[in-house]
């Protein structure tokens, strides 16, 4: 694992410790459950975070006659990027 420095503003420090505490883990865990959230990444057991569910209108009008290419390319795609 990759140790890696940041600097937080005094009331999301605060907030963070207090949720460690609260769940009795380390301040490490919840910055990497945050980034992991934040980055689409789950918990390494659940579904990939797909960016385009519930974004609303696209523009086009033939998406349901297209789904299964539309949704191939959004489950290829890097959510990392």
């Amino acid at each position: 694992m990759k140790r890696t420095t940041i600097s937080l503003p005094e009331d999301i420090d605060a907030l963070v410790h207090q949720e460690a505490r609260r769940r009795e883990i380390s301040v490490s865990e919840v910055a990497r459950e945050a980034l992991r959230a934040h980055l689409g990444l789950g918990d390494g057991h659940s579904v990939p975070y797909l960016a385009f569910v519930g974004l609303g209108r696209s523009g086009h009008h033939d998406t349901g006659e297209h789904f299964e290419e539309v949704f191939g390319a959004e489950l290829a795609r890097d959510p990392r990027t």
